[in-house]
């Protein structure tokens, strides 16, 4: 049977939110999308079938973690990532480029070798050029690849975001000609600039000249205000192409999400709803709750009593305080389920209140609320 090739649709659009579906061989993604962090081929602390019952219809995994561990050729003898981790869900590979900057012990950037960087487990040398990047992602076999780019650190200097959003550019060039040709897997690039609109606009345009089957939004999360971000994304909304899915890369609360999605963004990632699952944070429809604060060890109340997905709501407040003060590992299984499942709730409300035409008076009600 034939595979079927990568697609992307808008479905539903309202002033800037838009609803769509992203097509894989794998599976169908309803945007927008919320994909769980899988960083080491886990999404920590749970099993991949709970994940997907969830809702989740998409997770993203590291290149640069799972290069250093367990390696690229590991994952090949397994039979890709998907039977490494025995995941049915489509996953997304960023490139490393992130984690080069913030991780590496030593890091030198080549602009024709590439990044040039000390392992942050041992010390061991590597080489991650546009061509390895994309080399290591086609073993992974992940269905959307990334482009290898540069994400600097949060700075004011103009010429230093510009020489490194000329760099990305360069390697957006190299990583479209070693991706070459293949109508069932995506490749995004990934626009830069910082906080500088003429740099992003001028990011964006030399992207689409080059074309790829998706656009990202890098370059942020890195220590900006949310008001900050929010003006790069409202100088990028006009601009961006209609017809390809935007990805705003490691965002975010759900405060983020609401407001990037009013300017248009269809896919998020964010570590989290999941890191925040493992110290005691839970997200919930009234706020945040830190479960671990003395006054809920007499709350017999479950966190959110109105869901009935994998029967979250038989475990108290109570209960879960004293698994997080007794550092027992199902509190960590039981609070990431919540977070993941409360993100998947949230978007599938976005979905719903922007194809009735209600979603500037839901992002209103919760933009401060969440």
């Amino acid at each position: 049977m034939a595979l079927k090739k990568f697609n992307f649709n808008v479905i539903e659009k309202k002033n800037f939110s838009r609803v769509g579906l992203i097509e894989t061989h794998r599976g169908n993604i309803q945007t927008p999308a919320f994909m769980p962090v899988g960083t080491q081929a886990t999404v920590k602390a749970c099993l991949i079938d709970d994940i997907i019952l969830t809702g989740s219809e998409i997770i993203l995994s590291n290149t640069y973690h799972l290069m250093i561990r367990p390696g690229v050729d590991r994952i090949i003898s397994a039979g890709g990532l998907h039977k490494f981790m025995n995941c049915k869900l489509p996953i997304l590979t960023d490139s490393g480029g992130f984690q080069v900057m913030s991780l590496s012990k030593l890091n030198k950037v080549d602009r024709e070798k590439g990044a040039i960087f000390n392992s942050h487990v041992d010390g061991k040398k590597f080489i991650l050029s546009p061509e390895e990047s994309i080399r290591i992602q086609k073993g992974l076999d992940s269905d959307i690849v990334m482009i290898m780019d540069e994400c600097p650190k949060k700075t004011n200097d103009y010429k230093i975001i510009k020489e490194s959003m000329d760099l990305s550019v360069h390697w957006a060039q190299r990583s479209k000609s070693s991706f070459g040709i293949n109508p069932h897997k995506a490749l995004f690039g990934i626009v830069q600039g910082g906080l500088f609109k003429d740099l992003r606009i001028k990011s964006i345009n030399e992207l689409t000249k080059i074309g790829f089957d998706g656009y990202a939004i890098g370059g942020l999360a890195v220590g900006e205000s949310q008001k900050e971000m929010f003006e790069v994304l409202d100088d990028l909304k006009n601009i961006m192409p209609e017809d390809k899915p935007r990805y705003l890369m490691g965002v975010g609360t759900p405060s983020d999400i609401l407001g990037a999605v009013k300017r248009g963004v269809d896919m998020f990632d964010c570590v989290m709803p999941t890191r925040s699952g493992r110290t005691g944070l839970a997200f919930t429809w009234n706020g945040r709750i830190n479960i671990k604060n003395h006054k809920y060890q007499n709350d017999n109340e479950p966190l959110d009593k109105d869901c009935k997905n994998l029967d979250l709501n038989k475990y108290s407040k109570n209960y879960l305080n004293h698994l997080f003060n007794t550092n027992e590992i199902l509190g960590s299984t039981l609070l990431t389920l919540h977070n993941i499942n409360f993100y998947q709730e949230l978007m599938a409300a976005i979905r719903k209140n922007i194809r009735s035409g209600t979603f500037d008076e839901f992002h209103d009600k919760y933009i401060n609320k969440l």
